[in-house]
């Protein structure tokens, strides 16, 4: 854990530090590989902690306004500590659910932002050169093309773009 201490309008002392790296140090045993940016200001008579963690996909920040500087620390380690909680449960909760429910929430989240399945097709699919895709386009009025590419033997589509011309989606190697 690196823990980064800033001080705005206030001199850091030992003792702040001592405090602030005992309250957020404890982070560590829920999160590991993390960097913790705390910053303390005053400003007349309102004292204020911000902190900001970081980590693998992970990137929490709270703050607190106290009128003594300690008692910002406690306030933003607890909300931070709540914060920390929550994210671990929401980890732990996704690894429980199994594969098959894992995909048929996610199927029921799609279908319900996308809509249902209405109509399947099915094509017989020739080698072609991305030229005579392009003249399937102008014939049939679609907006894309599947089709297989004769020279790569991949599977490419072309779609018309807005200006007139035609673009070409090829998968990488």
């Amino acid at each position: 854990m690196n823990i980064i201490l800033n001080g705005k309008h206030l001199e850091i002392t030992p003792a702040i530090k001592e405090y602030a790296s005992e309250k957020i140090g404890r982070f560590e045993k829920f999160v590991k590989d993390i960097e913790v940016i705390v910053t303390l200001s005053v400003d007349k008579y309102r004292h204020k902690a911000e902190v900001m963690i970081k980590g693998k996909g992970l990137s929490i920040q709270a703050e607190s306004i106290t009128s003594e500087i300690y008692s910002s620390i406690d306030e933003v380690a607890e909300k931070l500590e709540r914060q920390i909680k929550k994210y671990k449960e929401k980890i732990t909760t996704r690894r429980k659910t199994t594969k098959k429910t894992a995909k048929s929430d996610y199927s029921e989240s799609i279908q319900d932002i996308t809509g249902k399945i209405i109509e399947r097709k099915k094509f017989d699919m020739k080698p072609m050169h991305p030229e005579e895709a392009a003249l399937q386009i102008n014939l049939t009025g679609r907006e894309f093309f599947l089709f297989i590419n004769d020279s790569s033997g991949d599977m490419n589509v072309i779609y018309k773009r807005e200006d007139g011309n035609f673009a070409l989606i090829e998968p990488a190697k």
